[in-house]
């Protein structure tokens, strides 16, 4: 929509394994009296995408993917000095203090990390939870992981879906397994399984591990499904350096009551958007982007308006003997 409303038209190509959505987008367009080609989908195969992009009608690329990805769209954009705005890959932490309210901020990061099976970039992945209020809050996690009921999508009962990507159970699998090998404890789920109504599906327990630390994949590797890892710290400034301590830098959140204590934390961590007493929250008035290998460039705001537009001069003489 930014790109419409600053004067371009669009193509858009989404996941193969979700085809639809583009259609849907060039339906509503021209539903809404949009010209003729305004918004068009582009059904075609990933590399036809990085031939399309060395078109000369094409000045900017807009992508939402996967790191890997992500660099293939940046280099395919390079080889024609078009820039590129990139969302990419998240590995969020949430710190709650020990001035936290610990039932709002455990049905907060319940809901962050496992609202769409935990398949959002900005999902909540890891919680450092302070040494005082650590039991506490593990105790009000497990009991809201535990009430997940994982169903056809359809159903109005099922809280917890299926995962997208084929690989996606036995790679969660994988973490939690590294996990509880290095000395965490898994206090649910973490197995792959079935829609319980039907046996089929591809659906993955929601797990919670307690007691983990950074040499578990687990706490490094973005997971993009529902599994939570918790750690214990003792301070504020060891949780904004295990927050900070990622690859990723989409978006962090910290659970106070005290602002100048968020205020800090906010300063400290190097991330595109900070929460205080909420996470995996969109605010248009707010520009949406990214740190280190979470991507580049912004939308939402006033700001996401500026990839969309190009700079041009115009200097006019009109009176060529002055």
């Amino acid at each position: 929509v930014p790109a419409v409303l600053a004067g371009n038209a669009v193509q858009l190509k989404h996941s193969p394994r979700t085809p639809l959505c583009a259609d849907a987008f060039e339906r509503a367009f021209a539903a809404a009296g949009a010209p003729a080609g305004l918004v068009q989908a582009l059904p075609c195969s990933n590399e036809a995408v990085h031939a399309a992009i060395e078109l000369p009608q094409v000045g900017l690329v807009s992508f939402t993917g996967s790191v890997k990805a992500g660099h293939a769209v940046h280099a395919s954009a390079s080889r024609r000095f078009i820039d590129t705005t990139l969302e990419l890959g998240g590995k969020d932490g949430a710190y709650v203090a020990a001035d936290a309210d610990v039932a709002a901020a455990a049905a907060s990061l319940v809901d962050g990390a496992f609202y769409n099976a935990g398949q959002s970039c900005c999902a909540i992945e890891r919680v450092y939870v302070h040494e005082t209020v650590h039991e506490e809050f593990v105790a009000r996690a497990l009991e809201l992981v535990r009430a997940y009921r994982l169903g056809d999508p359809r159903d109005g009962a099922t809280s917890l879906g299926p995962l997208a990507l084929p690989s996606a159970p036995a790679f969660l699998r994988g973490q939690v397994l590294d996990a509880t090998a290095k000395g965490a404890r898994l206090l649910c789920g973490g197995v792959e399984t079935a829609c319980p109504a039907t046996g089929r599906g591809r659906f993955f327990a929601p797990a919670l591990l307690d007691g983990c630390d950074h040499s578990m994949a687990l706490m490094r590797d973005e997971s993009f499904g529902p599994v939570l890892g918790v750690c214990k710290v003792a301070s504020d400034a060891e949780a904004a350096e295990a927050v900070d301590d990622s690859p990723f830098g989409l978006t962090a959140c910290i659970f106070t009551s005290d602002v100048e204590r968020a205020e800090a934390f906010a300063a400290r961590v190097d991330v595109g958007t900070v929460f205080m007493n909420r996470c995996d929250y969109l605010d248009p008035l707010l520009p949406w982007t990214g740190a280190k290998a979470s991507g580049k460039g912004a939308s939402l705001s006033a700001h996401g308006f500026k990839a969309f537009t190009r700079l041009k001069g115009v200097h006019f003489k009109h009176d060529p003997l002055a």
